[in-house]
């Protein structure tokens, strides 16, 4: 069984530590095993990629790389906050702790 996550893909989060400490955008994936997420436009690296048939110019690409998931935050209504779950209809919901509401 998988364990709960508090991100989720397609959420906005604010990295909390790190190089990149600060900085918000939203989750594009998730790496499990891992305990990763790839944040848009954050933790920036240079990859250098030899030419193929999909790129045949080859070159300097730069990609975002992965982030622990202990090093971010959801942010909700525009400001960062831990998340908890509760029981509302029957269903698991995840809330925001410092505001109470229930996160969609």
């Amino acid at each position: 069984m998988q364990k709960k996550l508090h991100v989720k893909v397609g959420d906005s989060v604010k990295v909390i530590a790190g190089t990149s400490k600060g900085s918000e955008g939203k989750v594009l994936s998730i790496d499990r095993k891992k305990n990763r997420v790839i944040v848009e436009g954050v933790n920036m690296m240079k990859k250098h990629v030899k030419p193929s048939a999909s790129n045949p110019q080859g070159g300097i690409v730069e990609t975002a790389a992965g982030i622990h998931m202990s090093n971010v935050m959801l942010v909700v209504n525009g400001t960062a906050s831990r998340i908890g779950r509760k029981e509302e209809d029957g269903k698991r919901v995840r809330y925001s702790k410092k505001t109470g509401e229930v996160i969609k």
